[in-house]
């Protein structure tokens, strides 16, 4: 996975070229990161620590918790570092180990958030047979299986990126290492590497996103026949609600980023678009599941009054 190109380095552009903008966009950024880590530290601490809290949703809350402190840190420490920094380099390797981590850790988020609408869908649909459905044993597989699955994918990407030619200009206009900015700056052809992104990374993608929405429109429809209280169709769907909020936050920016094509005149809002899901999601996530979670509020009270 070594490059056999003239390029040893890549410039990150960053989100501005603003000058004065930057130190305050260092605190302004640093203060997120800070607040990400802590929250989604903090649920992935009490549902650990907290015996009442070990089920099936709060097992894969606490993956979500552990996926979102990664993806923070895949991107925001460099972007930090290039706030503060005149030369804003990283090197070939350093970007392709960035574009890895990305995917890889973006993909299992996509795949992990259907796995979460399957256990909804389980707990509202089948009650009887739900500790029976999602036993430990089951859940740690379907883990340990989004988990590798993200790896591969992310190692096809980054295996087939490297092996690019990049003998022209080494400035990536954005503020992390990405397939689609990487692309931009390649000779020759690459056909292929477009193809595995829009097929390969577009079903990793899409997959999960229709089997949640599959995974939601068999809660609907069940409590839509079986019952006919509006208050228990309520207190139904409100346990999914923070579980979707999530998904629209995922996939909203992410949809829009990699269906339109590839063109200079995207860069701007491809930057700011690749915030809300690489900044703002994973710092609203501990937010939203602390906020309209009764058991995750109760538990971080218990772990308060401890203290």
């Amino acid at each position: 996975m070594l490059n056999t190109t003239s390029v040893t380095e890549f410039l990150l552009l960053g989100v501005t070229d603003t000058q004065e903008l930057q130190p305050f966009l260092f605190v302004v950024f640093l203060t997120i990161y800070f607040i990400s880590v802590a929250g989604n530290g903090v649920i992935l601490m009490i549902v650990i620590s907290d015996p009442r809290l070990h089920s099936p949703m709060y097992f894969f809350l606490g993956n979500l918790s552990c996926l979102d402190i990664c993806y923070s840190t895949v991107t925001l420490p460099k972007m930090l570092q290039n706030f503060l920094s005149t030369h804003k380099a990283i090197s070939f390797l350093g970007c392709i180990s960035q574009l890895h981590f990305f995917h890889f850790l973006g993909s299992t988020e996509a795949m992990l958030l259907a796995v979460m609408a399957f256990d909804r869908f389980v707990a509202i649909c089948k009650p009887l047979r739900y500790t029976v459905i999602m036993s430990p044993q089951l859940c740690t597989q379907m883990a340990i299986t989004i988990w590798t699955i993200g790896f591969f994918h992310a190692l096809l990407h980054s295996v087939m990126t490297s092996r690019l030619n990049f003998c022209g200009s080494n400035c990536i206009h954005h503020f992390f290492c990405d397939v689609k900015p990487l692309l931009k700056l390649a000779c020759g052809n690459t056909e292929l590497n477009q193809w595995l992104l829009s097929t390969v990374t577009g079903t990793i993608a899409m997959g999960p996103f229709f089997l949640t929405l599959l995974s939601y429109f068999y809660i609907i429809t069940y409590l839509s026949f079986k019952t006919h209280s509006c208050s228990i169709l309520h207190k139904a769907l409100s346990t999914c609600a923070s579980h979707f909020m999530v998904v629209i936050l995922l996939y909203a920016p992410v949809l829009f980023i990699y269906i339109h094509p590839a063109s200079g005149t995207f860069m701007d809002q491809d930057r700011v678009i690749a915030i809300m899901y690489t900044v703002v999601t994973p710092v609203l996530n501990p937010l939203i599941y602390t906020l309209r979670n009764k058991e995750v509020k109760g538990a971080l009270g218990r772990v308060i009054r401890r203290l």
